[in-house]
């Protein structure tokens, strides 16, 4: 019983997939049955992607020591370059190719700016988020650009065949999580991340390249985000540049509530999809029981304290467990 119960508490994604079923059937109860319908089922399922790829990418960046929040101005921003490409006649695979490599470089400069002088990612990424939002309704001249018609939306957007609940941005989303996985639980390179983010000088110590641990995170964090924001863009059809506005604290939020710690060197890729659900379960189940959607972001934010203070104590509880080697 202790060695499952230490277990269980060395998990905290475990008490965030908890706390999932009992809010998913509390919300069952107040909107009469609603929030499991398979209509609110899809429309959920659509959304869950994008949010859910930006919280993967905070998660490996927390986990690796380090904060991004330009991921919101980064989701609108790649979007935006790729639309405006596509009007000047560039194909969409290399438009996709630009995007994702104008992502990178925006990744590359926070974690470069970050660690050569020193300055707290916080600090970094904040200017990032107001540099990144400024440059996307410049380059959008004021009026969001129309999408050419010919674009392969059915790879990305459309629903996997008619009448299914999932589109298929949910295949690259199960896709992304599945290599995010195998990345910190199967590489060399998912044991620097985790070495980096929570024994910062021994790492450097025994030998990890902590700085280009550090930029590839801040790389893949800013490329993934970008990449979300382009599900968004295909699926409603139009590049606006105000979307993604506060999404980088929702990612933060889904990332602490999934039991990434703050500090570093702990989080997986699982707890960061629970939090986001999580999120999106609060979101809808409130619209849902006809509660007033103000107290939306009370609510992530109570739950945000919450699970840090019940990750603390939970880690607490189980260095206090002594549980017996058998031989």
């Amino acid at each position: 019983m202790k060695r499952f119960l230490k277990i269980y508490l060395d998990k905290p994604e475990l008490a965030g997939l908890a706390l999932l079923v009992i809010l998913i059937a509390v919300f069952q109860i107040k909107s009469n049955g609603i929030l499991l319908s398979m209509e609110n089922i899809r429309g959920v399922m659509g959304l869950l992607p994008e949010m859910a790829l930006v919280a993967i990418g905070v998660t490996i960046l927390m986990i690796c020591g380090e904060f991004d929040l330009s991921v919101g101005s980064v989701f609108a921003l790649m979007p935006m370059s790729i639309a405006v490409m596509l009007n000047d006649g560039v194909p969409f695979p290399v438009a996709l190719l630009l995007g994702l490599m104008i992502c990178a470089a925006i990744g590359f400069i926070n974690g470069y700016i970050t660690l050569q002088f020193a300055i707290p990612s916080f600090i970094t990424t904040l200017g990032m988020l107001f540099i990144a939002r400024s440059l996307t309704i410049v380059i959008s001249g004021g009026f969001p650009p129309l999408l050419p018609d010919n674009l392969p939306t059915w790879l990305f957007t459309d629903y996997i065949w008619q009448g299914s609940i999932l589109r298929m941005s949910f295949i690259w989303f199960v896709a992304i999580a599945a290599l995010a996985t195998a990345l910190l639980s199967l590489t060399n390179f998912g044991n620097w991340i985790r070495a980096t983010g929570g024994f910062n000088e021994a790492a450097s110590s025994m030998g990890i390249p902590v700085k280009r641990v550090k930029i590839i995170c801040f790389m893949l964090c800013s490329m993934l985000a970008g990449f979300a924001g382009l599900l968004q863009v295909l699926r409603l059809g139009s590049p606006l540049p105000s979307i993604g506005e506060g999404l980088e604290l929702q990612a933060v939020a889904a990332a602490v509530i999934g039991g990434t710690a703050l500090a570093g060197g702990i989080g997986t890729v699982f707890g960061a999809i629970i939090g986001t659900l999580l999120i999106r379960t609060i979101d809808n189940g409130l619209v849902l029981s006809r509660v007033d959607a103000n107290w939306f972001k009370f609510a992530i934010g109570l739950l945000t304290m919450f699970a840090v203070i019940a990750n603390a104590w939970m880690a607490r509880i189980s260095r206090k467990i002594k549980v017996e080697v058998r031989k």
